[in-house]
């Protein structure tokens, strides 16, 4: 399995982003695909994550309302629409994907993406 994520950048704060996660190597149908970030000393967080069959969301209380999930089925691809963006929300993103139907909020995924890194200047 390979998840390979990309769409990082340096936007100002207010500003939008999309990142995505082209993740081949196997069907996921019964998989969650979920994005966390890790910040310059601290721990990995939970941003999102998305059931890939049925598109069922669950966000951070942080992001929740500015971030949106989906997915794109026929392109094996997750997205991460980021909008109205602050300086807190700048780390290195991370798409992951675990076997399974829990929208999992802790670090338990089975794979991981390379990371993608976000600034938000202010």
């Amino acid at each position: 399995v390979q998840l390979q994520a990309s769409g990082g950048g340096l936007v100002q704060a207010g500003g939008s982003l999309r990142l995505s996660c082209a993740a081949s190597g196997r069907t996921f149908s019964r998989y969650v695909m979920g994005w966390f970030r890790q910040a310059p000393g601290k721990e990995r967080e939970f941003v999102a994550a998305i059931r890939w069959n049925g598109g069922i969301t669950y966000y951070a209380g942080s992001v929740k309302g500015r971030f949106t999930i989906s997915r794109d089925v026929a392109k094996n691809t997750v997205y991460l629409q980021m909008n109205s963006l602050k300086p807190e929300d700048t780390a290195v993103y991370y798409c992951a994907a675990r076997s399974g139907m829990a929208l999992t909020t802790t670090p338990e995924y089975d794979y991981w993406g390379q990371g993608t890194q976000v600034t938000v200047s202010s």
